[in-house]
């Protein structure tokens, strides 16, 4: 089992910054990758940015150049700082570990809204 934990979102006037935390715990050893996903109202959950045991990261198209995500193993977290934000970055964001046993695990959630 792998237990997440979503901290930083908020509500940010458009070309403003946040930054989202996601501190792991639980079966750390298992973990092949973390990243952050969205979801916006009426619409599908979506990947927004993932890094891997080897550092290797993905991000969208539209968040390149924009969002920026890393990870501290020594705190087992994941962050996903956010910059430049647009109105449609607006969603709740997860947070997600992904396992070598092939498992989903996801955060609570936590709600980006952009909006001035």
């Amino acid at each position: 089992q792998v237990q997440l934990v979503e901290s930083g979102g908020g509500l940010v006037q458009p070309g403003g910054s946040l930054r989202l935390s996601c501190a792991a715990s639980g079966s750390i050893f298992s973990i092949n990758s973390l990243g952050w996903f969205r979801q916006a109202p009426g619409k599908q959950r979506e990947l927004v940015a993932a890094i891997t045991i080897h550092n290797n990261i993905d991000y969208r198209d539209s968040v390149k150049g924009r969002f920026t995500i890393s990870r501290d193993n020594a705190k087992n977290t994941v962050y996903l700082q956010m910059n430049s934000l647009k109105p449609e970055d607006t969603a709740v964001y997860y947070c997600n570990a992904y396992t070598a046993f092939g498992t989903d695990y996801w955060g609570q959630g936590t709600q980006v809204t952009v909006s001035s």
